[in-house]
């Protein structure tokens, strides 16, 4: 049996998930058979982009985000990778542009035009030619444009600074090289400033990102990691892996002390890799399994107990991996705090299950689930960040909650 601390209150204690009907999600779409642990699906308030099977070579479909039902079989691909695509994630401030990563060795970047894909894609507007084996991993900075970071089969991490005018890049800003095994998650922290990556060693450690230089590192006798995040501003890591017990386990540990955990709770014994995902705005954590069907969500605080379980959403398809809607592009009136996009392999579905928070009267803007948030503005240039400068997001969803009750609130002409 899992362990729950002590019951507290909290306003999310009837967050529920809300899954999309059959025609409001995307049927036939012919989801990747790879076997990495990765998500497959990124994205943002106007596209979902999913990794898929491709003969000779690796493609992704760009579907706009509100052309949901049946997918056409021929419908258009971003195809110009000559092995698999691995990953796939949307620049978080510009809505037409994406980063994909292959098998065949290159990061690339493309420019989706505003009206969609309408014809396949072939040529990148950008491709990153550093690592040596198959591209595994990428994330990009979240508070300055242009810095992408990639991780591969070669062991390392490389920085890159998108914005140099090359079409080719060969040489990245940063390469760290501390890893001796496959690096399995990265996860920066609020500003950016630090980086923390999970191994197939499954050890957790926080890297400084600007120089490569190691700063924390996890043993392996209490928690063998597989995934790591960021806890928002509390100074926190979250990691999902396995207990000395062969038990799925998620644990808690401070950001500057990774000698002993804070937390440690035993989830279950299934197989598959637990996917956390973090919601700093409400401080609710949710741990996706892959093969599961269920997803648990918790709310967390910076003192003990520090974790509190709230519910969990169960469904009979198991999920292969998921994409998160940035909060920008929540529906604030039906009191959506989280959006997921379920990768269904065995319907050749994505399924939209929204997280929704129950109140009596959903069409007033609730200000208190919907703090401000990380808009699409950057806060400062690629170098700025190289050159030591740290900047939290601006927030900007509370100014645009407010326009949209104005908006349905306001009198008529």
């Amino acid at each position: 049996m899992s362990w729950h601390p002590a019951y507290r209150i909290s306003k999310f204690r009837h967050v529920y998930g809300k899954a999309a009907t059959k025609h409001h999600g995307y049927n036939g779409v012919p989801i990747t058979h790879s076997v990495h642990d990765n998500h497959y699906c990124s994205v943002n308030p106007r596209f979902v982009a999913i990794v898929t099977e491709c003969s000779g070579g690796g493609a992704f479909l760009v579907l706009p985000i509100h052309h949901t039902g049946r997918v056409d079989p021929h419908q258009p691909k971003v195809c110009g990778h000559s092995a698999r695509v691995l990953d796939v994630k949307w620049n978080p401030f510009d809505d037409l542009s994406i980063a994909s990563c292959s098998e065949d060795c290159t990061v690339k970047l493309w420019d989706i035009p505003a009206h969609g894909v309408h014809q396949d894609i072939t040529r990148p507007r950008k491709v990153l030619k550093g690592h040596t084996r198959r591209v595994s991993l990428l994330e990009w900075h979240p508070t300055a444009r242009d810095i992408l970071l990639s991780s591969a089969y070669d062991y390392k991490v490389m920085v890159w600074d998108v914005s140099l005018c090359e079409s080719v890049l060969r040489t990245p800003v940063v390469v760290i090289s501390l890893h001796s095994e496959l690096v399995l998650s990265m996860s920066f922290n609020t500003d950016g400033s630090s980086l923390a990556t999970t191994s197939l060693d499954k050890r957790v450690r926080v890297i400084n990102p600007r120089t490569g230089h190691l700063l924390q590192v996890s043993s392996i006798k209490h928690h063998r990691a597989n995934k790591v995040v960021y806890v928002g501003d509390h100074n926190m890591l979250l990691s999902t892996g396995i207990s000395p017990w062969n038990q799925r386990q998620m644990v808690l540990w401070d950001g500057d002390d990774l000698s002993e955990p804070l937390l440690e709770e035993e989830l279950d014994d299934a197989a598959g890799v637990l996917f956390p995902f973090y919601d700093r705005d409400t401080h609710l954590l949710y741990l996706a399994g892959k093969g599961d069907g269920n997803i648990r969500y918790y709310d967390i605080s910076c003192v003990k107990p520090y974790v509190q379980f709230l519910d969990e959403y169960r469904s009979i398809l198991p999920q292969k991996g998921l994409g998160v809607m940035p909060k920008r592009g929540l529906d604030v009136s039906s009191c959506e705090v989280f959006r997921f996009y379920r990768l269904v392999t065995i319907k050749d579905l994505v399924e939209p299950l929204s997280m929704i928070v129950p109140r009596r009267s959903p069409e007033i803007f609730q200000e208190d689930i919907f703090p401000m948030t990380a808009g699409n503005e950057a806060a400062m240039t690629a170098q700025q960040w190289l050159s030591g400068l740290n900047r939290a997001a601006a927030g900007v969803l509370q100014t645009a909650g407010r326009d949209q009750r104005a908006e349905r609130t306001a009198p008529p002409e």
